[in-house]
C-alpha cells in the first residue's frame, strides 16, 4: 500500500513538473441562418502536449448538431493530431496538423453511420501572454468519409465549415 501511494505521488510530481507543457483548450462555433432556416453548432474541447518547441500530440472531442430546413443530424468525433510548428516569429506561430478523425454521424428518423477523416489542417496561434494563446485553423487537405457529404471525398477543401476559431491555455 505504502509502495502504491510513494509512486502515485511520484508520477503526480513528475506531471507537475513537465505541466508548463500540456495545454488544454477548443473551439465553439455557432451559426443560424433565419432566410434559410439553417441552425448549427460545434463544440470541440482540445487537449496537447508540446515535446518541443517544434511538435505537439493532441486531441479533440468535436460535438456538432446541424438542423436544415426540418433535417437534423448530430455528429460526434474523437480526433488526435501531431502539430508541427513550422515558422515562429515573435508571438505568432505557424503550424500544419495531421489529423486522423473518426467518429459518427446520426440523422434524426434514420440510421447511424461511421465517419472519419485523414489529411492535413494549416493553422496560426498567436500567443496573448504566457498561459493564453488565439488559435485559428483553416481548410483541410486530405480524404473523408461521411463527413459533410455522404460517401467517399478527397482533395483541398477552403470552406467556412472548416475555420475554426479557438483558445490554449498552457499550465
Amino acid at each position: 500500500m505504502k509502495k502504491g501511494l510513494l509512486l502515485v505521488v511520484v508520477m503526480l510530481a513528475t506531471i507537475a513538473v513537465k505541466a508548463q507543457d500540456i495545454y488544454v483548450g477548443g473551439s465553439l462555433n455557432l451559426w443560424r441562418n433565419s432566410t434559410g432556416n439553417t441552425t448549427s453548432f460545434k463544440i470541440a474541447p482540445e487537449i496537447g502536449y508540446n515535446f518541443n518547441e517544434t511538435w505537439a500530440l493532441g486531441a479533440e472531442l468535436d460535438y456538432s448538431h446541424n438542423y436544415v430546413t426540418g433535417q437534423t443530424a448530430n455528429s460526434v468525433f474523437v480526433a488526435p493530431y501531431i502539430r508541427w510548428s513550422y515558422c515562429e516569429t515573435g508571438a505568432v506561430r505557424l503550424f500544419l496538423d495531421g489529423t486522423a478523425a473518426i467518429g459518427f454521424v446520426k440523422i434524426k428518423d434514420g440510421d447511424t453511420t461511421k465517419a472519419g477523416q485523414l489529411g492535413l489542417r494549416p493553422g496560426i496561434a498567436v500567443k496573448l501572454n504566457d498561459h493564453f494563446s488565439f488559435i485559428a485553423k483553416y481548410g483541410f487537405l486530405g480524404y473523408r468519409r461521411n463527413v459533410n457529404t455522404l460517401g467517399d471525398s478527397f482533395g483541398l477543401e477552403l470552406t467556412s465549415e472548416d475555420l475554426s476559431i479557438g483558445f490554449h491555455y498552457a499550465f
